[in-house]
């Protein structure tokens, strides 16, 4: 505008608050994720084995129902159920991670658009939280959310007294699901920074787990080793679950090693991200 209308005035209004600004990256973040239908179709389809335990549980404490079946329906409510719904739903939560992860940070770097994000009062933290809690939220919804409300469901039939005896239960839902969300997010987030076209991004998130299995395997078998597992991510995730839940898993790594190999790629994941997420990029000639 012209100096000579002296028109500008500066913003005057109330003033975000700096430790809640990384939800407005989410808040624009999430305009953008269902905006493709097959993720739309696929975080639907997401839920419809959690509707079918809550129907298989519903039915294992109907007694009219269970006449109608000739009482042939075992519907057991335990540990080993926990574990098994963490394993189904976590594998889906892998492939919506790979569909939504690698379009959180590759178009900012693709367009250079992250000076445009750090000329304002953000943080690099702020900005990667942010985008993290994208996928944090998503894989929430179908992981440990719909777990807890099944735990709830059986609670409510069961008596409470079930579930006074079986809180440690709702404790590994919350804790192997936190834990495999960590992994997913961060790896998705690092290779969609490194890897700026989207779906080499989600190509090389796929790399990571189904190779990476193939790899440790290979490497048992040339080195005459059991210490390839901890190239495994899926298997490292399962042990530490089988863990929290007190079931039979055969792993030649301890849950302890699997603990330490998950909390060091979580930590190397983060590092990619702190050395990629900046406001100028330096091109060496």
């Amino acid at each position: 505008m012209a100096v000579h209308k002296r028109s500008y005035r500066g913003y005057a209004g109330q003033l975000t608050p700096l430790w809640s600004r990384f939800s407005i990256v989410t808040r624009y973040a999430f305009k953008n994720v269902f905006q493709w239908k097959l993720v739309t179709a696929f975080f639907v389809f997401c839920f419809f084995f959690p509707l079918i335990c809550a129907v298989g549980i519903y039915v294992s404490h109907s007694t009219r129902l269970l006449a109608m079946l000739g009482g042939r329906w075992h519907f057991a409510v335990d540990a080993g159920f926990f574990f098994l719904f963490l394993r189904v739903q976590g594998s889906l939560a892998f492939i919506l991670t790979a569909l939504v992860g690698p379009g959180l940070v590759s178009p900012d770097l693709a367009n250079s658009a992250l000076p445009l994000y750090f000329c304002r009062p953000l943080s690099r933290a702020a900005y990667v939280l942010g985008k993290m809690l994208v996928l944090v939220s998503l894989l929430s919804r179908v992981t440990w959310v719909p777990a807890l409300l099944l735990f709830l469901i059986q609670s409510s039939l069961a008596g409470w007294s079930w579930m006074w005896a079986n809180l440690w239960l709702a404790a590994g839902i919350f804790i192997g699901s936190a834990i495999e969300i960590l992994v997913f997010s961060l790896l998705a987030l690092a290779l969609s920074a490194w890897i700026k076209r989207k779906l080499a991004a989600g190509a090389a998130l796929l790399a990571v787990f189904f190779f990476g299995a193939g790899f440790a395997a290979a490497a048992d078998a040339v080195l005459g080793t059991n210490k390839g597992a901890l190239l495994n991510l899926g298997r490292l995730i399962a042990t530490v679950q089988a863990q929290l839940f007190r079931q039979p898993w055969r792993s030649p790594i301890s849950a302890g090693s699997a603990w330490i190999v998950l909390l060091a790629v979580s930590s190397f994941c983060l590092w990619l991200l702190a050395r990629k997420v900046r406001a100028f990029e330096v091109v060496r000639g």
